[in-house]
Protein backbone atom coordinates (compact mmCIF):
# COMPACT_ATOMS: atom_id res chain seq x y z
CA UNK A 1 0.00 0.00 0.00
CA UNK A 2 1.81 3.45 -0.89
CA UNK A 3 2.87 5.78 1.84
CA UNK A 4 2.17 8.75 -0.72
CA UNK A 5 0.04 11.54 -0.06
CA UNK A 6 -3.30 11.24 -1.48
CA UNK A 7 -3.36 13.84 -4.88
CA UNK A 8 -5.44 16.92 -3.99
CA UNK A 9 -5.05 15.91 -0.31
CA UNK A 10 -3.84 19.73 0.36
CA UNK A 11 -5.09 21.84 -1.83
CA UNK A 12 -4.97 25.86 -2.67
CA UNK A 13 -8.01 27.32 -4.00
CA UNK A 14 -7.55 30.71 -5.80
CA UNK A 15 -10.51 33.08 -6.95
CA UNK A 16 -7.62 34.55 -9.58
CA UNK A 17 -4.48 33.78 -10.87
CA UNK A 18 -2.54 34.09 -13.66
CA UNK A 19 -1.23 30.84 -13.65
CA UNK A 20 -1.96 27.55 -11.74
CA UNK A 21 1.21 26.62 -13.07
CA UNK A 22 3.30 29.47 -11.83
CA UNK A 23 1.69 29.50 -8.36
CA UNK A 24 2.28 25.48 -8.24
CA UNK A 25 5.97 26.26 -8.93
CA UNK A 26 6.68 28.65 -5.79
CA UNK A 27 5.05 26.05 -3.52
CA UNK A 28 6.89 23.19 -4.98
CA UNK A 29 9.97 25.81 -4.58
CA UNK A 30 8.98 26.31 -1.09
CA UNK A 31 8.74 22.11 0.12
CA UNK A 32 5.42 21.90 -0.58
CA UNK A 33 4.46 18.15 -0.47
CA UNK A 34 3.99 15.84 -3.32
CA UNK A 35 0.55 15.51 -4.82
CA UNK A 36 -0.75 19.27 -3.25
CA UNK A 37 -2.75 20.95 -6.03
CA UNK A 38 -3.54 24.85 -6.91
CA UNK A 39 -7.19 24.86 -8.29
CA UNK A 40 -8.08 28.45 -9.80
CA UNK A 41 -11.55 29.52 -10.48
CA UNK A 42 -9.68 31.82 -13.13
CA UNK A 43 -6.67 32.33 -15.15
CA UNK A 44 -5.59 35.47 -16.66
CA UNK A 45 -2.99 34.36 -18.29
CA UNK A 46 -3.78 30.24 -18.57
CA UNK A 47 -0.91 28.15 -20.41
CA UNK A 48 -0.75 25.35 -22.95
CA UNK A 49 1.92 23.66 -24.30
CA UNK A 50 4.18 25.14 -26.84
CA UNK A 51 3.73 28.64 -25.64
CA UNK A 52 -0.11 28.63 -26.55
CA UNK A 53 -2.82 30.55 -24.23
CA UNK A 54 -5.66 28.56 -22.54
CA UNK A 55 -9.26 29.97 -22.61
CA UNK A 56 -9.72 30.05 -18.84
CA UNK A 57 -13.49 31.26 -18.47
CA UNK A 58 -14.66 32.03 -14.94
CA UNK A 59 -16.59 29.18 -13.02
CA UNK A 60 -17.02 26.68 -15.26
CA UNK A 61 -14.26 24.79 -16.17
CA UNK A 62 -11.03 22.90 -14.01
CA UNK A 63 -7.90 25.00 -14.04
CA UNK A 64 -5.66 23.10 -12.11
CA UNK A 65 -1.88 22.64 -11.71
CA UNK A 66 -0.63 19.40 -9.42
CA UNK A 67 2.80 18.95 -7.75
CA UNK A 68 4.60 15.47 -8.31
CA UNK A 69 8.36 14.31 -7.32
CA UNK A 70 9.11 11.48 -8.65
CA UNK A 71 12.15 9.38 -8.25
CA UNK A 72 13.03 9.39 -12.28
CA UNK A 73 15.20 11.20 -14.71
CA UNK A 74 14.58 14.03 -16.17
CA UNK A 75 14.32 12.08 -20.07
CA UNK A 76 11.10 10.18 -18.36
CA UNK A 77 9.23 13.22 -18.59
CA UNK A 78 7.10 12.27 -21.04
CA UNK A 79 5.74 9.52 -19.80
CA UNK A 80 3.85 12.19 -16.68
CA UNK A 81 2.61 13.65 -19.49
CA UNK A 82 0.87 10.04 -20.49
CA UNK A 83 0.53 9.38 -17.23
CA UNK A 84 -2.24 12.65 -16.73
CA UNK A 85 -3.61 11.94 -20.18
CA UNK A 86 -4.65 8.42 -19.06
CA UNK A 87 -6.05 9.50 -15.66
CA UNK A 88 -7.70 12.59 -16.97
CA UNK A 89 -9.41 10.52 -20.01
CA UNK A 90 -10.51 7.64 -17.49
CA UNK A 91 -11.77 10.33 -14.76
CA UNK A 92 -13.90 12.39 -17.10
CA UNK A 93 -15.14 8.53 -18.46
CA UNK A 94 -16.47 8.00 -14.71
CA UNK A 95 -17.65 11.52 -14.22
CA UNK A 96 -19.67 11.60 -17.71
CA UNK A 97 -20.04 8.46 -18.59
CA UNK A 98 -18.54 9.12 -22.10
CA UNK A 99 -15.60 7.03 -24.02
CA UNK A 100 -12.64 9.79 -24.25
CA UNK A 101 -10.07 9.68 -26.73
CA UNK A 102 -6.42 10.71 -26.12
CA UNK A 103 -4.07 12.39 -28.62
CA UNK A 104 -0.48 11.74 -28.34
CA UNK A 105 1.20 13.81 -26.26
CA UNK A 106 -1.31 15.42 -24.40
CA UNK A 107 -5.06 16.24 -25.34
CA UNK A 108 -7.85 14.28 -24.41
CA UNK A 109 -10.78 14.81 -27.02
CA UNK A 110 -14.55 13.91 -26.93
CA UNK A 111 -15.90 13.04 -30.40
CA UNK A 112 -12.40 14.33 -31.53
CA UNK A 113 -12.55 17.60 -30.15
CA UNK A 114 -10.50 18.89 -27.36
CA UNK A 115 -11.94 19.24 -23.95
CA UNK A 116 -8.92 18.65 -22.09
CA UNK A 117 -4.76 19.62 -22.26
CA UNK A 118 -1.99 18.55 -20.11
CA UNK A 119 0.91 20.94 -20.03
CA UNK A 120 4.56 19.53 -17.79
CA UNK A 121 6.80 21.72 -16.56
CA UNK A 122 9.70 20.33 -14.64
CA UNK A 123 12.80 21.45 -12.54
CA UNK A 124 15.81 18.98 -13.05
CA UNK A 125 19.44 18.89 -11.94
CA UNK A 126 22.00 16.35 -13.25
CA UNK A 127 20.07 12.89 -13.65
CA UNK A 128 16.90 13.14 -11.61
CA UNK A 129 13.64 15.65 -11.56
CA UNK A 130 13.58 18.06 -8.45
CA UNK A 131 9.79 18.48 -8.93
CA UNK A 132 7.58 18.29 -12.17
CA UNK A 133 4.26 20.70 -12.51
CA UNK A 134 1.39 19.35 -14.26
CA UNK A 135 -1.26 21.61 -15.51
CA UNK A 136 -4.66 20.27 -16.56
CA UNK A 137 -7.25 22.16 -18.10
CA UNK A 138 -10.99 20.96 -18.12
CA UNK A 139 -13.40 22.36 -20.20
CA UNK A 140 -16.27 21.00 -18.17
CA UNK A 141 -19.59 23.37 -17.90
CA UNK A 142 -18.99 25.64 -21.11
CA UNK A 143 -22.34 26.19 -22.82
CA UNK A 144 -20.65 26.98 -26.20
CA UNK A 145 -16.55 27.92 -26.98
CA UNK A 146 -15.63 31.02 -28.65
CA UNK A 147 -16.27 30.98 -32.34
CA UNK A 148 -12.74 30.28 -33.20
CA UNK A 149 -12.49 27.46 -30.93
CA UNK A 150 -15.55 25.22 -31.71
CA UNK A 151 -14.46 23.28 -34.43
CA UNK A 152 -11.53 22.09 -32.46
CA UNK A 153 -13.40 21.88 -28.78
CA UNK A 154 -15.74 21.10 -26.46
CA UNK A 155 -16.96 20.41 -23.19
CA UNK A 156 -18.39 17.94 -21.22
CA UNK A 157 -21.74 19.96 -21.34
CA UNK A 158 -21.61 20.46 -24.86
CA UNK A 159 -21.16 16.95 -25.29
CA UNK A 160 -23.56 15.15 -22.60
CA UNK A 161 -26.43 18.27 -22.66
CA UNK A 162 -25.62 17.90 -18.69
CA UNK A 163 -24.20 20.22 -15.69
CA UNK A 164 -21.69 18.77 -13.41
CA UNK A 165 -20.38 19.49 -10.14
CA UNK A 166 -16.99 20.38 -10.90
CA UNK A 167 -15.47 18.89 -7.43
CA UNK A 168 -16.60 15.17 -8.40
CA UNK A 169 -14.97 15.25 -12.02
CA UNK A 170 -12.07 16.76 -10.13
CA UNK A 171 -11.84 13.96 -7.94
CA UNK A 172 -12.33 11.45 -10.23
CA UNK A 173 -9.70 12.97 -12.25
CA UNK A 174 -6.89 13.10 -9.14
CA UNK A 175 -8.24 9.47 -8.19
CA UNK A 176 -7.36 7.65 -11.58
CA UNK A 177 -4.20 10.05 -12.05
CA UNK A 178 -2.74 8.91 -8.61
CA UNK A 179 -3.54 5.17 -9.95
CA UNK A 180 -1.69 5.34 -13.04
CA UNK A 181 0.88 7.55 -11.50
CA UNK A 182 1.64 4.65 -8.65
CA UNK A 183 1.42 1.99 -11.74
CA UNK A 184 4.36 4.40 -13.10
CA UNK A 185 6.75 4.30 -10.20
CA UNK A 186 6.12 0.67 -9.11
CA UNK A 187 6.18 -1.42 -12.98
CA UNK A 188 8.23 1.50 -15.12
CA UNK A 189 7.13 2.77 -18.41
CA UNK A 190 5.32 -0.40 -20.07
CA UNK A 191 2.28 -0.64 -18.64
CA UNK A 192 2.27 3.07 -18.89
CA UNK A 193 2.73 2.81 -22.59
CA UNK A 194 0.36 -0.31 -23.18
CA UNK A 195 -2.41 2.02 -21.11
CA UNK A 196 -2.23 4.64 -23.44
CA UNK A 197 -1.55 2.62 -26.90
CA UNK A 198 -5.09 1.16 -26.19
CA UNK A 199 -7.01 4.56 -24.86
CA UNK A 200 -5.59 6.44 -27.88
CA UNK A 201 -6.69 6.24 -31.31
CA UNK A 202 -3.85 8.23 -32.80
CA UNK A 203 -1.35 5.52 -31.17
CA UNK A 204 -1.44 3.29 -34.10
CA UNK A 205 -2.46 3.20 -37.96
CA UNK A 206 -3.52 7.22 -38.14
CA UNK A 207 -2.36 9.41 -41.00
CA UNK A 208 -1.71 12.45 -39.13
CA UNK A 209 0.50 16.19 -39.74
CA UNK A 210 3.06 16.89 -36.85
CA UNK A 211 3.89 20.58 -36.79
CA UNK A 212 6.97 21.43 -34.43
CA UNK A 213 7.56 25.35 -35.08
CA UNK A 214 8.43 25.47 -38.78
CA UNK A 215 8.99 21.42 -39.59
CA UNK A 216 6.31 19.98 -40.54
CA UNK A 217 5.67 15.96 -41.28
CA UNK A 218 3.42 13.54 -42.34
CA UNK A 219 3.15 9.81 -42.01
CA UNK A 220 1.40 7.04 -39.99
CA UNK A 221 1.19 6.33 -36.33
CA UNK A 222 3.22 3.11 -35.76
CA UNK A 223 2.97 3.13 -32.23
CA UNK A 224 5.04 4.77 -28.99
CA UNK A 225 8.59 3.68 -28.44
CA UNK A 226 10.06 2.87 -24.96
CA UNK A 227 10.33 6.49 -23.86
CA UNK A 228 6.78 6.80 -24.53
CA UNK A 229 7.79 9.02 -28.29
CA UNK A 230 5.42 8.86 -30.57
CA UNK A 231 7.02 6.89 -33.75
CA UNK A 232 5.63 8.07 -37.38
CA UNK A 233 6.26 5.76 -40.32
CA UNK A 234 7.17 8.15 -43.13
CA UNK A 235 5.81 7.24 -47.01
CA UNK A 236 9.49 6.41 -47.73
CA UNK A 237 8.92 3.62 -44.68
CA UNK A 238 11.27 5.18 -42.51
CA UNK A 239 10.32 5.61 -38.89
CA UNK A 240 10.81 8.97 -36.82
CA UNK A 241 10.11 9.22 -33.22
CA UNK A 242 8.58 12.41 -32.42
CA UNK A 243 9.99 14.17 -29.78
CA UNK A 244 7.83 17.06 -29.82
CA UNK A 245 4.70 18.88 -31.78
CA UNK A 246 0.95 19.18 -32.14
CA UNK A 247 -0.22 16.34 -33.89
CA UNK A 248 -3.52 16.72 -35.72
CA UNK A 249 -5.44 14.05 -38.25
CA UNK A 250 -4.01 14.44 -41.92
CA UNK A 251 -7.67 15.40 -43.92
CA UNK A 252 -6.52 16.11 -46.82
CA UNK A 253 -4.58 13.67 -49.33
CA UNK A 254 -3.72 16.93 -51.21
CA UNK A 255 -1.78 17.95 -48.33
CA UNK A 256 2.32 18.64 -48.72
CA UNK A 257 4.75 18.50 -46.40
CA UNK A 258 6.38 22.06 -45.34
Amino acid sequence: MSTRPRFGQNVLRLETTDSTMREAAEWAERNAPEGTLVVAEEQTAGRGRLGRGWVSERGVGIYASLILRPAVAPVQSTLLTLVMGLGVARGLGEAAGMQCDLRWPNDVLLNDKKCCGILLEMSAENDRVRYAIAGFGINVNQAAMPEELESIATSLRIETGCEYVREVVLDAVLRHAERYYEMFLARGAAPIISAFSRASSYARGRRVVVENGAVRSMGTTVGLDSSGLLLLEHEDGRVEPILAGSVRPRRARSETAG
